[in-house]
């Protein structure tokens, strides 16, 4: 049954992609043709000078500083593309570069058929690549064979992302049902693929679906409680010029959901595991004993997990705060604003997720997992189970 179901996830997972592709070849039109900057990977040769340059526009007005951002004239030799092998010359105010350094270029085409020349980024792709190495090794040294089912688990549930859910939207399918149903997928696949087929991983499985479901109404409730419409920068560029329409509250919906899934798996996997450890270590003991020693391990679960998870928001929407903090507002004005509203709702939904995770994987677990009756256990091995756990109660 487990095989059967993780195979239909797969076959799901690979005729999506291909049902959307065909959607969209048989239904869109061309987009028009329009000139794109082309980016190519550049190398400076030569600092020909270096200045600063103000970038506020109202520098000198009472109560007005200046913003002065270091600029440098750049000869940069460009490595790919038409051009390569070409030397240019142009103004970097991006970011302070030496002779050697690599980065993207960007070609702005101009209506004489000329280019215009900018730093796009630094090219970072060496370092990100290094960084990379050093994860995987430190997961196969620390995390074994495990770790690198982890590894492969999780390179699954990006590929879930970007080639399901992301195409999914871009061509016209529901935000909300599409995230709904890749987050499923990823529990499904992730789960099995990390810990094996067995009874502790399907247990768990079935109570993040649960719990992902439980969560998607609290959050469609939350969204349209609070009036979000998510709309921001990122989605007024993402429906400009695009011949569909995005669901932008139901983006946000799905956001929030996958942005659950990694938490969520952490512990309802670990509440699992708990009541399979606690069970092999006293089969004697009772089905409801077990559920109180094992719900104690999932109050101190959730005592760090959501305070990580509103420090990790926090940590994200640090510029953003102070931005707001700037402009003096008053506090509750700050916070209604919708994009702090924002936030806080996907922490507290995320966490309330999280929390309902605990009782919801744990009672799966309880009558999955044990399978004796109540009545194997003797009345003098329950009273002192009941004496252990009062005490751990109280001395915690």
């Amino acid at each position: 049954m487990k095989k059967t179901i993780l195979l239909l996830a797969i076959i799901f997972a690979i005729v999506l992609p291909l049902q959307i592709k065909a959607q969209d070849q048989s239904q869109q039109t061309p987009p028009p043709q329009q000139q794109n900057p082309i980016i190519v990977k550049a190398k400076v040769t030569e600092i020909v000078s270096t200045g600063t340059e103000d970038t506020n526009p109202f520098s000198g007005q009472p109560g007005q500083a200046s913003q002065n951002i270091p600029t440098q004239d750049i000869k940069a030799i460009i490595l790919e593309g038409k051009d390569s092998g070409k030397t240019i010359e142009l103004t970097n105010d991006y970011t302070p570069m030496q002779v050697g350094d690599d980065f993207y270029l960007s070609e702005n085409p101009q209506p004489d058929g000329t280019f215009q020349y900018t730093v796009s980024a630094p090219y970072r792709i060496n370092s990100l690549i290094a960084l990379f190495l050093a994860f995987l090794v430190l997961v196969f040294l620390f995390g074994g064979v495990q770790g690198m089912r982890g590894i492969i688990s999780l390179f699954g549930s990006l590929l879930l992302i970007v080639f399901v859910l992301i195409p999914g939207i871009l061509h016209g399918f529901s935000p909300i049902y599409a995230s709904l149903g890749v987050a499923s997928l990823i529990i499904i696949l992730g789960s099995y693929i990390t810990h094996g087929f067995n009874k502790t991983t399907t247990v768990a499985v079935v109570g993040m679906v649960v719990t992902i479901a439980l969560t998607g109404a609290l959050t469609y409730y939350a969204i349209h409680a609070n009036q979000l419409t998510g709309a921001d920068e990122n989605a007024f560029y993402l429906n400009q010029g695009s011949q569909i329409n995005i669901d932008l509250v139901g983006l946000l919906f799905g956001g929030i959901m996958i942005g659950l899934l990694g938490v969520l798996y952490d512990i309802a996997i670990s509440q699992a595991i708990a009541i399979e450890e606690l069970h092999k270590i006293a089969p004697h003991v009772n089905r409801w004993a077990i559920y109180k020693r094992a719900i104690r391990i999932g109050k101190e679960h959730i005592g760090a997990l959501v305070g990580t998870l509103a420090i990790a928001y926090v940590g994200v929407a640090l510029p953003l705060i102070l931005l707001y903090t700037k402009t003096g507002f008053p506090l509750l004005v700050t916070i209604n604003q919708e994009i702090f509203a924002t936030e806080i709702v996907r922490i507290l939904v995320s966490s309330i997720g999280l929390i309902l995770a605990v009782p919801i994987t744990t009672i799966l677990a309880i009558y999955i997992i044990i399978r004796h009756k109540e009545g194997d256990v003797s009345q003098e091995t329950m009273e002192q189970e009941k004496e252990k756990l009062e005490h751990a109660n109280h001395s915690h």
